[in-house]
């Protein structure tokens, strides 16, 4: 019986191994239910270089999950912005709409999907980010199994009112751009946390899931990545996480 015992606590190691060996969890995640603040922003936008700046403090935080998503709508006055997307004005008109708002502007941020602010009012800012880290949220996980590939873990938890999307934002730490034309002609600006692609994965209905973030060898060109559940797309943020690329060359 003894060695039938020890048979079989053998045998629940070498389980228990290997499925810390296929599953591993992506080092440096963040998730620990951070608030999430997406900035509306344009380098055609003279009013946006402090909102960028102030995002880049955000950033810092180990409490926020910061996202610049940079909207094209400024692109006609004379300078194009390289980092521009038709998705980041879609993204911003649909919160005007879920926020009720008569009109949408730069440098706008959105707290936790469900306040809004001038970006680089900074006391209005921290106010909401204040309030949003006391809104229960779920702790998301992010791992990579055996083959590598990168999947997100969502807990069960209260359903909302529908199906709550999950998006996947892939992000640029910093990049330094000097502006030749345009309201900020002849200024170097700083920015940060960029989107650069951003996709709808899934959805979540309440009940615990996994989610495969289908990420391509291309995604290694950005510098991290992170997964946001969010009620009806456009509305309160459930959970989200982020963690930096593993670069091929370990850079």
């Amino acid at each position: 019986m003894k060695a039938r015992a020890a048979s079989l606590a053998a045998v629940a190691m070498l389980l228990f191994a290997f499925a810390s060996a296929a599953d591993q969890p992506v080092p440096g995640t963040v998730s620990d239910m951070p608030v999430v603040v997406e900035l509306f922003t344009s380098q055609g936008c003279s009013s946006c270089p402090p909102a960028d700046a102030f995002l880049g403090e955000l950033a810092g935080r180990k409490d926020v999950l910061p996202l610049a998503f940079h909207v094209d709508y400024w692109d006609y006055i004379g300078w194009k912005d390289p980092f521009a997307s038709p998705i980041a004005t879609e993204r911003q008109y649909s919160y005007g709409h879920s926020l009720g708002l008569n009109m949408v502007y730069t440098p706008q941020m959105v707290i936790g999907g469900s306040h809004d602010a001038v970006g680089s009012d900074q006391g209005a800012v921290n106010q909401a980010i204040g309030a949003d880290a006391n809104r229960p949220k779920l702790t998301l996980s992010v791992w990579r199994d055996a083959a590598g590939a990168y999947k997100v873990a969502i807990p069960a938890g209260a359903e909302s009112s529908g199906p709550a999307t999950v998006w996947l934002a892939l992000f640029d730490h910093a990049h330094k751009t000097t502006v030749q034309r345009g309201e900020n002609s002849g200024s170097t600006l700083t920015e940060f946390n960029i989107v650069r692609e951003w996709r709808k994965i899934g959805e979540w209905n309440g009940q615990a899931t996994e989610i495969a973030l289908n990420l391509t060898p291309e995604s290694d060109e950005y510098d991290a990545c992170a997964v946001l559940v969010q009620d009806n797309g456009y509305g309160a943020i459930r959970g989200a996480a982020s963690f930096r690329m593993e670069k091929p060359n370990g850079g």
